[in-house]
């Protein structure tokens, strides 16, 4: 779907999460190339990163009756109020970071707050770009009625040259970004899709 195809009236609001804490991740990288690009060349798309770190560690004594942890409310509600999310998240040991797995389960407590929304995944990492760990959470993806755009997949070796990050953790590979671009391009269309159909 073109960009310029898109009503102001059919904005999509997407809610990014990065599965490393590090300020130079290359994954949070990916995240602020998405945002600059969503707001440079992708008309009705709004992107906004939501930081997963100051979350506990999730423990059910923390819930009271049917109210959370101010942080944990605060990450629940900009979740609800997105359209669609977009993962980005290294390999750790063949699956996805601990801390995203903390944002996943605190949010799917009841009620699951993840359902129905359209969401994609990319990453950044050695060898196959953190590809396995991408399947791993298509697979959680499936319990919490997320749903994944399938194409195109996006995998960045971040090591292999040219240069894909800068020492900051920018994404400055022209070639990588036009292909994020195709992702949010369908992630945009996805969303819109779904929407039209509930």
């Amino acid at each position: 779907m073109e960009a310029a195809s898109v009503s102001a009236s059919s904005l999509i609001r997407v809610a990014a999460l990065s599965g490393s804490l590090r300020k130079s991740s290359y994954n949070r990288g990916l995240i602020r190339s998405a945002i600059e690009i969503s707001k440079t060349s992708i008309n009705g798309l709004q992107i906004e990163y939501i930081d997963i770190s100051p979350l506990p560690l999730l423990n059910t004594d923390l819930e009271g009756e049917g109210s959370f942890p101010p942080a944990i409310e605060a990450f629940r509600q900009k979740i609800l109020e997105a359209d669609s999310i977009l993962f980005a998240s290294p390999e750790y040991n063949y699956s996805f970071t601990a801390p995203l797995k903390n944002a996943i389960d605190w949010a799917s407590r009841p009620p699951n707050v993840w359902a129905d929304k359209a969401a994609a995944i990319v990453s950044a990492g050695g060898d196959f770009g953190g590809g396995r760990s991408q399947y791993h959470l298509r697979q959680v993806g499936v319990f919490l009625d997320l749903h994944f755009i399938n194409k195109p997949e996006f995998f960045l070796n971040a090591f292999q040259p040219p240069a894909k990050f800068d020492s900051d953790g920018n994404l400055i590979d022209e070639q990588a970004k036009e292909r994020l671009k195709e992702v949010l391009l369908s992630l945009q269309a996805f969303s819109l899709k779904l929407h039209q159909n509930q």
